[in-house]
């Protein structure tokens, strides 16, 4: 159980699944990658998500890591469980079953499988967030329309108060985290995902938090504390070291994976026998490989001088 209040302010990093050789799930270096979240001073740790490659688990897999987890992150960081299904009637035995795991928060994705008008994904919104008692994130990645905005948010807090923080990931949206946060008085919290990319240009509209991988999690954080600080220059300082790799790695998701594992393993977070991602996967040739390495090396040598300071 945690020691601390359910809440999020500042970085929110996706625990990776690591996976040997032969694709089964290495726990010990699932517990590692808690651990060393926790030890990073980030708000939570969140998973099995995208970034967990949780599409490509079994439903019990997804307990045992939450469970792994959960007992690795020990009350000194929260646990954000992730309870993803398309059908609200599961999405809701999942949830339910990660509240009684003891995680510190849960998290769903809107299902945007097929395009659904508001009403119904606010009947489906409600259902989940109604079904636990503890913190809700709902998140929402619409690449082919537009997020939830400011009234569905509203509407959803006034229906269900433990419904506190949206996960939005689109470009441009500084407008929309000022009315969110104005439509619902400040009850929801946005947080900003893909990769941490938007990150400097939504602390002024106040987004609460931003989701990165795990491997450049207290990189993040840093920046996160200089900019709240009003330490701008030196916050675009870190973060422009960091951007590069961002924006190649988010080519695709798949690509994604791979660099944070192999990432992780040169930081000497997760084993280099654990840092395979699960089949089917994306593989990089040779040139994307040595791009993507070279990426990864400019972070842990970052990483390095900054721990000599």
């Amino acid at each position: 159980m945690s020691k601390h209040p359910a809440r999020i302010d500042g970085v929110v990093p996706i625990i990776p699944t690591p996976f040997r050789e032969d694709q089964t799930i290495d726990h010990t270096a699932v517990a590692a990658c808690v651990r060393f979240a926790a030890e990073s001073g980030v708000s939570a740790v969140c998973l099995p998500a995208y970034g967990s490659e949780f599409y490509k688990l079994s439903e019990s897999e997804r307990g045992q890591l939450l469970e792994t987890a959960i007992n690795a992150a020990d009350g000194k960081v929260l646990v954000l469980a992730q309870s993803n299904h398309p059908a609200a009637i599961h999405a809701i035995e999942i949830a339910q079953a990660n509240e009684a795991r003891g995680a510190d928060l849960i998290s769903f994705a809107v299902p945007r499988i097929f395009s659904l008008p508001e009403a119904d994904l606010l009947e489906y919104c409600r259902a989940v967030c109604s079904s636990v008692s503890i913190p809700v994130l709902v998140q929402d990645f619409n690449p082919n329309g537009i997020t939830i905005g400011p009234d569905f948010c509203r509407q959803l807090a006034d229906a269900c108060p433990n419904f506190r923080y949206v996960k939005l990931e689109e470009p441009l949206m500084a407008p929309k985290v000022a009315a969110i946060r104005q439509a619902t008085e400040d009850r929801v919290g946005v947080l900003e995902g893909w990769g941490g990319m938007y990150l400097l240009e939504l602390v002024e509209p106040g987004i609460c938090g931003v989701m990165p991988g795990l491997g450049m999690a207290e990189l993040f954080q840093e920046v996160w504390r200089l900019a709240k600080a009003g330490s701008h220059s030196e916050a675009m300082d870190l973060f422009e070291k960091l951007l590069p790799h961002v924006v190649f790695s988010l080519q695709n998701m798949e690509l994604f994976l791979w660099m944070e594992k192999d990432l992780l393993a040169r930081r000497g977070v997760i084993p280099e026998a654990s840092r395979h991602v699960r089949k089917a996967t994306y593989t990089p040739d040779a040139a994307f490989r040595r791009h993507a390495q070279m990426l990864n090396d400019r972070v842990v040598s970052l990483v390095k001088r900054r721990a000599r300071k």
